[in-house]
């Protein structure tokens, strides 16, 4: 294209010479005369022309002719009224590098090429590469401005102005932008089109890397608009999303930093509400805009919330405001700071503690359903709760509870709603966690120091046998009854139901424990299985034991089951023996029943722990009911014992019923009395030896007397 225009110049400039034979020297033979005037509609106009000028053009090398055609030379005056010069004779695609000027080529009119005079000159024309030019980087603004002075000032103030005064050699002039189709015309325009070319072109340089710094955002974070609910909606076709210039300004647009731009953060709400009226009406309204009107410019904005260039649809997943993030990446950043509770007397711990509740909880393991921050307190129209108009104010908390809890009653508002238990804003609740944790400490540190003696006597013993420093006392081969079908049927019941209950109950309580992940990869169903399963065996566990009621209350096997394992004085003076022979006191090992110390406080431990995990267990579970009849305070402690008894469950079984069934040297690697239902007599003799020696005299005496009715008989 520039060849061509090249060649067909220089074809124009040999024609003009070799036809008319008219040099610039004989131009400017006469209009080098600076006095030289003609009359134009009543005016006097100069013909004068400097050479100066015209040689340090871009124009400088051409004869006159070149561009002033359409009259004879050898006529003076040359032409009544003269021809215009017309650029585009030689100037092609003058319309696509000049899309800020739509009317470049004043088509229709005598002069079609008077705007580019208008704006280049006529005989002083220079290239805009050249230093000092009219157009070069330093004087273009001063260029543009002459017709656009407004502009101009508003360009001048902004960050892309004064870094060109900087001299920062990647500040944007007016051509960098305005050379694409960046504005809306008087003609109909598709305005999603002009936005998303505007949006590029800011691209195009903060995208790049060019403007990234260590301390300004990087060019992922700038790209990611395009990700975002504006720019998708944008590349639908939506003219009315925001792109770059609705919130930072088109010529006006200043660093984040300065107090007069339109993202500083005192000026977010302003610009948010230019789209989003109702919205910012609303924040006005709440908490956080008064505070935030009122001069506290820590409270939080739309872009606190949203984020900047990344918004996402609240019911995009992803998003920070959607329902399974809004608690944890919106709300508790700022209230689980300890800086921003101090310093503005907010209430601390309320993300923990809502993390904490079955909320939170199930929001953790991914119930988008459940309630989250928002949904009680509201989203933009957050208020005190002192607030009348308050979602949470205590006179709308049923209303507020009852959208998500039907038929919710004032007993709903009877407690607090933020609970942690292991603070003491509650002293119920305290009380109650302080005591289950010394409880547990006491009796599970109890139980470790009681095996761990009891596993180093028995073990020693084991050793000495083995390499012959003590001898073995012979024992029979004959297995002893130990449970009976329908016990091992209530012990399976029991074993399946409450393993599950313990796995899918720490399931909620800890939704993000590295166990709990793989099972939650899964699927996304996984939780949802996880409540009917746990409530499945509970009501296992309740059948199980109301089984049993009926077992100990009318089976003769039962009935004597129940008296074998009724606390005795025995018991005691047992477990004082058996304490004085693990650490060495006495060399005599206490002779145990059928049920000994041992099984006994293991036994009924579980009796008044499956009556209290029952009873909190319904309490959780038909929560509308409970809540309605006994209020939230007495539902939390409900929920305060249920956790901590768990806890105390578990580790009871892994500490104490493990340690005697599997890991106890005497029985080791099992007893296998819940399979098979019987012992052998070796297991018998060393647990159980009161049990067998009785056992044995029955025996004993049983065989003598059919001896003697042989002998009568």
């Amino acid at each position: 294209m520039v060849r061509a225009t090249i060649f067909s110049l220089l074809i124009t400039v040999t024609a003009a010479v070799r036809l008319v034979g008219q040099t610039k020297e004989d131009c400017l033979a006469c209009h080098s005369d600076n006095s030289a005037t003609m009359e134009r509609n009543g005016k006097s106009v100069s013909l004068f022309v400097n050479d100066q000028t015209l040689s340090h053009s871009t124009h400088g090398k051409l004869v006159c002719v070149a561009c002033h055609t359409g009259f004879d030379a050898g006529n003076v005056p040359h032409k009544d009224k003269i021809t215009p010069v017309q650029c585009l004779n030689c100037h092609q695609n003058v319309e696509g590098k000049h899309l800020f000027h739509k009317t470049v080529v004043m088509k229709g009119e005598a002069d079609p090429s008077r705007m580019c005079k208008n704006c280049h000159g006529t005989h002083g024309v220079e290239s805009p590469k050249v230093p000092g030019t009219k157009f070069s980087t330093a004087n273009i603004m001063e260029s543009c401005g002459a017709c656009h002075p407004q502009e101009k000032n508003r360009f001048m103030s902004s960050a892309h102005g004064k870094a060109i005064a900087a001299g920062n050699p990647n500040a944007p002039t007016c051509v960098h932008c305005h050379s694409q189709n960046i504005t809306f015309g008087k003609v109909s325009t598709d305005t999603a089109q002009v936005k998303l070319a505007q949006m590029q072109v800011c691209l195009s340089c903060h995208a790049s890397g060019k403007q990234t710094s260590l301390t300004g955002p990087t060019p992922a974070f700038v790209l990611s608009f395009e990700k975002s609910v504006h720019g998708m909606a944008l590349k639908r076709g939506n003219g009315r999303a925001a792109n770059c210039v609705n919130c930072h300004g088109g010529h006006e647009m200043r660093k984040g930093s300065d107090p007069a731009s339109r993202v500083n953060k005192k000026n977010i709400p302003t610009t948010c509400g230019q789209c989003h009226p109702d919205i910012a009406k609303q924040y006005s309204g709440s908490i956080h805009g008064t505070a935030f009107m009122g001069g506290n410019l820590e409270a939080p904005v739309c872009t606190n919330c949203h984020g900047e260039h990344k918004i996402l649809a609240p019911k995009d997943p992803n998003s920070s405001v959607s329902k399974l993030h809004v608690s944890a990446q919106v709300c508790a950043p700022c209230h689980n700071s300890v800086r921003l509770s101090e310093k503005f007397g907010l209430p601390a711990g309320r993300g923990e503690s809502f993390d904490d509740s079955y909320h939170g909880l199930a929001m953790k393991a991914g119930k988008s359903e459940v309630a989250n921050c928002a949904s009680c307190h509201g989203v933009h129209d957050i208020r005190r709760s002192s607030d009348p108009a308050s979602r949470v104010n205590p006179a709308n908390l049923a209303v507020t509870c009852g959208k998500c809890h039907p038929g919710a009653n004032a007993n709903f508002t009877k407690g607090a709603v933020h609970v942690n238990p292991s603070s003491k804003e509650n002293d119920l609740l305290y009380f109650i966690t302080s005591m289950y944790i010394m409880l547990i400490a006491v009796t599970i540190g109890g139980m470790v120091l009681h095996n761990l003696f009891d596993f180093y006597r028995k073990s020693k013993r084991k050793l000495r046998i083995r390499r012959g420093e003590i001898e073995e006392e012979e024992v029979g081969h004959a297995l002893y009854l130990r449970m009976t079908l329908a016990e091992r049927l209530q012990h399976a019941a029991l074993l399946t139901s409450f393993i599950t209950l313990v796995f899918t109950g720490f399931m909620l309580k800890f939704p993000e424990a590295w166990w709990v992940q793989p099972i939650r990869s899964l699927s996304p169903a996984v939780f949802e299985v996880r409540g009917i399963l746990h409530r499945i065996a509970a009501v296992v566990l309740v059948m199980a034991s109301l089984f049993h009621i009926y077992y100990v209350s009318f089976v003769p096997r039962g009935r004597q089951l129940i008296k074998d394992l009724f606390p005795r004085p025995k018991d005691l003076f047992d477990a004082i023996g058996v304490a004085k022979y693990n650490l060495g006191i006495s060399k005599v090992k206490p002779e145990l029943d059928r049920f000994s110390y041992v099984e006994k406080s293991e036994y009924w431990s579980l009796v008044w722990g499956t009556i209290v995990m029952g009873i909190t267990g319904a309490i959780l579970w038909f929560d509308n009911t409970s809540l309605g009849l006994i209020g939230k305070l007495w539902w939390d402690v409900a929920r305060t014992v249920h956790y901590y008894e768990a806890w105390l469950a578990t580790l009871a079984i892994i500490v104490w019923h493990f340690y005697f069934v599997i890991f106890n040297p005497d029985v080791y690697p099992i007893n296998l009395a819940f399979l098979k239902g019987t012992i052998t007599e070796e297991e018998m003799h060393d647990e159980h030896s009161l049990e067998l020696k009785r056992l044995k005299q029955a025996a004993l005496e049983e065989e003598r007397a059919k001896e003697d009715e042989e002998e009568e008989g």
